[in-house]
């Protein structure tokens, strides 16, 4: 059977195929993601830790692997020390001579004196690495986002379609579609408009309350894509954006599909009850609730899924400790989870999410509601209520947060809907210094 006549729907959590083997992936991981605040101060959005052992850009590298695409670049250029250490410790298994790798490509003017100056000017940079590799089809990922979804699926369409480029989209409310690129589709779902970030979205018709966004996943014909990447890197006008430049230009002229998510989501449950879950954690009110509700008992991400896996760099740890049993003076954790390395000595914990080698004190310490990044330590008589508290803080002995807004807003960073960021830096810790 041709490799055209066994794209159908498949049953399988998997659509590995020769779409997937002769796809390059290439991951975009090189922004700050300002809107999380301090928590990007000292490290590129993707790699933000996530879900108590992962780093957001394990989401998008998982779902390459499960779908079959093990030849993958990925993109740096904001302080990407952290990214890059995370990447060659937890990413480095995949075997050349078979031709997979995993590449990291830091903004390294190659073809010209400048850096990234936008998504498209990042893939141009490269153009030649690409050319190199001799892919079929090359798919663009977001390495901020956190979603399960099977790229073969997205792939199939494609190829079915005939498309030029295919775009992966779902569906938004429409007060938070101003943050997306928002397309319009006729019935085939070809693309007939596309505004990057509009003020006034267009909604979906039928639909007054949501918009169509696009998810940042692009999928490519590789001579079509060096031919669009050449052309706007020639454009004196352009932002050398995909959303603002190449995909506005490309949809009056050429097949330009859009991929619609639930046909390639890994749902959380099956039947009625299958959920696609896809979020955009770039704010830190998005961040903790995200976390939150992994503590919940039918979360909406569903971490233990054995046929989705989510990989990541296994850090060697102790199993999580819990000491003392006096009244009183009892170590606990309820609605929550706790990673190895973890020390709950005569405190509680509740509906909150611990990464790995957290120690939380005697003395009647309780943390509610919260999200504990690595390494972190906690004072005796600490109470801490809906907090994100940051690597290596040191928290001191009686700290109170979460209790009086207008002084956790005067100390630290809080939230419009009353998160308060911790940071080692706003306690007057210095991690990182020159002298």
């Amino acid at each position: 059977m041709s490799e055209e006549g066994s794209l159908g729907v498949t049953n399988s959590p998997r659509f590995v195929s020769n779409l997937t083997k002769n796809t390059l992936a290439l991951v975009l991981a090189g922004g700050r993601g300002s809107r999380l605040g301090p928590l990007t101060d000292w490290r590129a959005k993707p790699a933000v830790p996530f879900g108590g052992k992962f780093r957001i850009i394990d989401f998008c590298l998982s779902n390459c692997l499960n779908s079959g695409i093990r030849r993958i670049g990925i993109l740096t250029q904001y302080k990407s020390h952290s990214l890059i250490r995370h990447i060659q410790l937890g990413w480095g298994f995949l075997r050349g001579e078979f031709s997979e790798f995993t590449e990291i490509l830091p903004a390294q003017q190659r073809m010209n004196t400048g850096w990234y100056k936008g998504t498209a000017d990042a893939i141009f940079q490269n153009i030649d690495i690409l050319r190199a590799h001799r892919p079929r089809f090359v798919i663009i990922l977001a390495g901020d986002h956190i979603y399960k979804m099977d790229y073969g699926q997205m792939l199939a369409e494609h190829v079915q379609n005939q498309a030029d480029m295919s775009v992966a989209c779902i569906e938004v409310p429409l007060e938070e579609a101003r943050a997306f690129g928002v397309m319009s589709v006729n019935s085939e779902d070809r693309i007939t408009a596309f505004t990057e970030k509009p003020q006034d979205p267009v909604p979906t018709p039928g639909n007054p309350d949501r918009a169509l966004a696009s998810m940042g996943i692009y999928v490519f014909n590789t001579d079509f894509l060096y031919e669009q990447l050449i052309r706007d890197s020639d454009s004196p006008d352009s932002t050398h954006d995909f959303g603002n430049d190449l995909i506005p230009y490309m949809i009056s002229r050429y097949r330009v599909i859009a991929h619609r998510f639930r046909n390639s989501c890994i749902a959380s449950s099956e039947g009625a009850n299958s959920r696609c879950y896809w979020r955009d954690v770039g704010t830190v009110d998005a961040y903790w609730a995200a976390n939150i509700d992994l503590v919940h008992v039918t979360p909406d991400l569903d971490l233990y899924d054995s046929r989705w896996p989510v990989w990541t760099y296994q850090e060697q740890l102790p199993p999580a400790k819990f000491v003392f049993d006096d009244e009183g003076r009892r170590g606990m954790a309820l609605d929550s989870i706790v990673s190895g390395g973890c020390i709950i000595s005569g405190a509680t914990v509740r509906r909150s999410l611990l990464f790995s080698n957290v120690r939380v004190n005697d003395g009647h310490t309780l943390v509610e509601d919260s999200v504990i990044l690595p390494n972190v330590r906690m004072g005796e008589g600490a109470r801490l209520r809906k907090v994100v508290v940051d690597k290596g803080t040191i928290i001191p002995n009686g700290l109170v947060v979460g209790e009086d807004p207008a002084e956790d807003a005067r100390r630290f960073h809080r939230t419009p809907n009353g998160v308060t960021l911790i940071t080692p830096e706003l306690l007057g810790q210095q991690l990182h210094f020159v002298r």
